[in-house]
């Protein structure tokens, strides 16, 4: 399997960064629109730029502008997320996409007019070329995925307690940035060969909020 980090991502990462510094102190704007400096709010918007996959802290105003907005340098990030009930993937049909570990995400590229796989690692992103024809299979079995809109929605797979037979694999079609912020928090807290108890404290409560908050719907085709 052909693997490669993303370029894109220390810049990502850098917007990451600042989720963190957001956590810290909401009593005062710390972070500013990275297109007119303007304060934010807590729970601002996102851009996306699409060529580079950095994302960009934005403004209401700012992101506003980019809503649904053809042929542009940047896409608005969405910000809710679904999980993906009576989701169709065999253990067979995850083994046939070459992803290495248990968790990734899945997203369509306009600028590159393609599916790209990417999963989390110490390093951080890492993409894995995703056989086109595996991709499909899975896409026809829930048709969900037709509809997922690109560059700004991703297709989220945990599957690490599933190999385990701890608990249920989860599907989401989440908000691009949120993928980021579960690469950015493994790379953050990732010690030693296995990753320590911190981090998978800190994966447990990722998703364990994203849950919280994704409306649940049906996945599959014969759900």
């Amino acid at each position: 399997m052909n693997e490669e980090p993303t370029v894109s991502f220390d810049q990502a990462f850098g917007a990451l960064r600042q989720f963190t510094r957001t956590r810290r102190s909401t009593s005062r704007a710390t972070e500013f629109c990275e297109l007119c400096s303007a304060g934010l709010i807590h729970d601002h918007a996102h851009l996306i730029e699409l060529a580079s996959r950095q994302i960009l802290c934005a403004c209401d105003a700012c992101a506003m502008l980019f809503d649904g907005m053809e042929r542009s340098k940047y896409k608005r990030v969405a910000r809710s997320a679904q999980y993906l009930v009576n989701f169709v993937m065999t253990d067979g049909q995850w083994e046939s996409l070459l992803i290495p570990i248990n968790m990734a995400y899945f997203f369509r590229s306009s600028a590159e007019n393609r599916m790209i796989a990417l999963y989390p690692s110490p390093a951080g992103a890492v993409e894995s070329l995703l056989p086109l024809e595996a991709w499909n299979e899975i896409a026809d079995d829930n048709p969900v995925l037709h509809a997922m809109r690109p560059d700004i929605e991703a297709l989220l797979v945990n599957r690490v307690g599933h190999a385990y037979g701890m608990t249920r694999a989860e599907y989401y079609i989440a908000p691009i940035d949120e993928c980021y912020k579960l690469v950015g928090l493994i790379r953050a807290n990732w010690r030693g060969l296995s990753g320590g108890a911190e981090v998978w404290a800190e994966i447990g409560r990722f998703f364990t909020e994203l849950r919280s908050k994704a409306e649940p719907v049906s996945g599959g085709l014969y759900a």
